[in-house]
């Protein structure tokens, strides 16, 4: 890692330069929304308000980008309206709003605010991309042809998000089922991390778990608390 580049400048290159030469069946489209020049200027916003510095962060691994969330904003886990009132991202951009966003962007807010939030952990996702089938968000394991596709490009990718400056000591797996499933599996060929931590997802939460949002609140407290005593052993 060279310290003379800055958390924020080595994510932002990583995101820029990804590769968009992915083969998937033609009826699945795939999400990069670090193409367009407006979601560039939003994740440098974010990316050089809250990690520009050589400090290292706990890594937090979501499924991939969806279409409402990062896939607009490029800020993982954040919609346009928790860009502007949570991260202090100016734009006036009007969007459908994202339930995980909402869940996430909470549970910074009840933890001490973005600024302290994001000194200590980095959120992103196992596949650096994401995917719509016939206009619907596809998980990059729900499809077979897909997941062959990008397997490789998700070892690289975690492999280059370790390398901005996250702790080897532990990583959160946001989705608690598949998602965590795959990635351990690939933990244990690869050894990424000396352990992971997986938390249910905030859209399950959201859609099927609402009356329990405080407890699940509490979850990711525990979860993130838990986190952060390992990196520091």
């Amino acid at each position: 890692m060279n310290n003379t580049h800055t958390f924020a400048d080595r994510a932002l290159s990583f995101y820029c330069d990804l590769e968009m030469d992915i083969n998937v069946p033609p009826e699945i489209k795939v999400i990069n929304p670090y193409q367009k020049k407006e979601t560039k200027h939003f994740l440098e916003s974010f990316l050089k308000k809250f990690f520009d510095d050589i400090n290292q962060r706990i890594l937090v691994l979501g499924i991939n980008p969806g279409r409402f969330g990062s896939g607009q904003t490029g800020v993982p886990f954040t919609d346009f309206e928790d860009l502007r009132n949570v991260c202090g991202i100016d734009n006036t951009v009007e969007h459908k709003k994202e339930l995980s966003s909402s869940f996430i962007n909470m549970f910074i807010s009840e933890s001490g605010g973005a600024v302290e939030f994001y000194k200590k952990f980095y959120l992103s996702s196992v596949c650096p991309v994401g995917f719509t089938y016939q206009g619907k968000n596809l998980n990059f394991y729900e499809n077979k042809e897909v997941y062959n596709v990008v397997e490789s490009l998700i070892i690289k990718s975690v492999n280059s998000q370790i390398n901005f400056g996250c702790s080897r000591d532990v990583a959160i797996i946001i989705g608690s089922g598949k998602n965590y499933s795959l990635f351990k599996e690939m933990n244990q060929e690869y050894s990424f991390f000396s352990q992971l931590i997986p938390i249910e997802h905030p859209r399950y939460v959201m859609q099927y778990q609402r009356k329990l949002l405080k407890q699940y609140i509490l979850k990711y407290f525990r979860a993130f608390n838990k986190a952060r005593s390992l990196a520091m052993n």
